[in-house]
């Protein structure tokens, strides 16, 4: 007989597990749905009184008392913080770890950096990091109110999308969602979670919600050139399983829920791999295609300027721009303002993620190249740690384009804005109302519109919407032939739109490049549309 404890998400309790729970028990398993302390009927005292370390001795206890000799433990948001902090304490106790629809946390992590809300995690981090109190008096919460006492407000009805998708959920079912959810203690999600290391070796199934933008093939994608974590998911003891609905599929879709944990209980389940596109080395740190010399840098804040002109560089001070036709006057122009280069990052990017993305090869390949050929590169650091945090994102761009365009070595009339991959969501404002100095707008391997399951990004970060709505700047269009489907769907979307609208569109195609094919795919192919789309991008700047 299998024993599943059933451990869900913040504001939460057992009660969301009520129909899984009772379809597991009707195949002959053992259900244990977890209301934990502070949570719901179990609410006593202040907020400051119950942290991580509470829930996790709670469910230590849980499973002590139950005589089947092994468990799994399913762990929804951040229910999976306790789960795994449990399953450190009792490994020969645990069969599995079900992540339900949520990241593996690490030793020395805690909840709050994977909450996608980002005003509640601008609140949170205002309390003490260590044991993560907050308590300011004010009475309200980041998606709600109450938030005195350290208690932290559930969202507000209408609003629980901010933390993952609803798709699939009846109506009904929000409500009563609206209803019971009960303030959650703050430092259950601000305290870091302490590891020994004894689940290293456990087995664990990623249930995927595909409606919440999930998926085993966006994993298989991950391994093989995302983030330096990522490979470790090749490993045996992973599997996955998809599962069509939102982030909430207790509510959505129980008896689906109930036999994809069968299924994991199993060990059935699909497992990613290792391929010829996997590097030993993480993907963010592999060397720029273009071998491109250093120039001179200058950190402002958050914005680094590459400046004309370094030891090395062809230009040696004179702007070439984007053909050999401009050299003939080059030294008379030597010291005008030259056209910028602002080039933006996509994410969600980890907020403790080194090098951040300005210091990494890429970014400081591109902003050298454009410099070497006689413009100013620019890069910067957004603020893009979570779904929710595109607002944020775009008011650094905003205020990054005008810390350049104020630069006297700038010539503020001849701006071009380069967005990558999920960056490109950021370009919808620039196309909804492009200003007159915007000279080009250039985008490669871009998600146009958010990706499935993206809920929790505003709505005004669609470019699909507003492409060729205003009398803008030509478009630089650079697309990966090897790209995932779901980023592929968007560019489709845009460019239909753009034809409709006729709005002008350089396209770069690179037949056989993947996503991120600068780092990933250092061929003569890909070398030359990285030539050809920067060679467009100037040229429009000087025009």
């Amino acid at each position: 007989m299998t024993a599943y404890v059933l451990v869900s998400g913040p504001f939460t309790g057992g009660w969301v597990w009520e129909e899984t729970a009772s379809r597991l028990r009707a195949a002959g398993s053992e259900a244990y749905p977890v209301t934990l302390p502070g949570v719901g009927d179990r609410r006593t005292g202040t907020g400051t009184d119950v942290d991580l370390e509470t829930h996790i001795r709670d469910l230590v206890r849980l499973i002590d008392g139950i005589r089947t000799p092994r468990v799994v433990l399913v762990g929804h948001g951040y229910g999976l913080h306790p789960v795994v902090g449990a399953a450190d304490r009792r490994p020969e106790r645990v069969a599995r770890i079900v992540s339900l629809d949520t990241g593996l946390p690490g030793d020395g992590e805690a909840a709050v950096r994977s909450v996608p809300d980002p005003e509640v995690r601008a609140r949170l981090a205002d309390g003490d990091g260590s044991d993560g109190a907050v308590s300011d008096g004010s009475g309200t919460g980041g998606s709600g109110t109450g938030g005195d006492d350290g208690w932290l407000a559930p969202p507000e009805p209408g609003t629980w999308s901010r933390w993952g998708s609803t798709e699939g959920v009846p109506a009904e079912a929000l409500a009563r969602l609206d209803r019971l959810a009960t303030p959650q203690p703050a430092r259950t999600l601000t305290r870091p979670l302490r590891l020994t290391g004894a689940t290293a070796a456990l087995p664990v199934t990623g249930v995927l919600c595909t409606a919440n933008g999930s998926s085993t093939d966006l994993v298989q994608m991950l391994v093989d050139s995302g983030p330096p974590q990522f490979p470790a998911l090749a490993d045996d003891r992973f599997r996955f399983i998809d599962l069509g609905t939102g982030h909430w599929p207790m509510l959505s879709a129980p008896e689906e829920l109930a036999e994809a944990l069968g299924r994991a209980a199993a060990g059935e389940g699909h497992r990613v791999t290792t391929s010829d596109r996997t590097h030993a080395q993480p993907t963010h740190l592999l060397p720029f295609l273009l071998d491109v010399p250093e120039v001179p840098r200058e950190r402002r804040g958050r914005v680094d300027l590459h400046l004309p002109g370094g030891p090395g560089s062809p230009t040696e001070g004179a702007p070439r721009f984007a053909d050999a036709d401009a050299d003939a006057d080059a030294d008379a122009d030597a010291d005008r303002p030259r056209p910028a280069v602002v080039l933006v990052h996509g994410g969600p990017v980890a907020p403790d993620q080194r090098p951040t993305p300005r210091d990494t090869p890429f970014l400081l390949g591109y902003a050298r190249y454009a410099a070497s050929l006689g413009a100013i590169g620019v890069t910067l650091d957004l603020r893009l740690h979570g779904l929710a945090d595109f607002p944020l994102a775009a008011e650094d761009l905003a205020e990054a384009v005008a810390l350049v365009r104020a630069d006297p070595r700038v010539d503020g009339d001849r701006i071009a804005l380069w967005f990558f991959s999920t960056g490109g969501l950021l370009a919808a404002d620039w196309l909804a109302a492009p200003p007159p100095w915007l000279r080009c707008l250039a985008a490669s391997y871009p998600a146009l519109a958010p990706l499935p399951g993206w809920g929790a990004v505003e709505s005004r970060f669609r470019p699909v919407d507003v492409v060729g709505t205003a009398d803008g700047p030509p478009i630089v269009l650079t697309r990966a032939g090897q790209e995932h489907p779901t980023f592929t769907a968007t560019v489709e979307e845009f460019l239909a739109a753009a034809g409709r609208n006729g709005a002008h569109i350089e396209i770069v195609d690179v037949p056989h490049g993947h996503h991120g094919f600068e780092l990933v795919d250092p061929t003569e192919e890909s070398r030359a549309c990285v030539e050809r789309a920067m060679r467009s991008v100037l040229g429009h700047l000087r025009e």
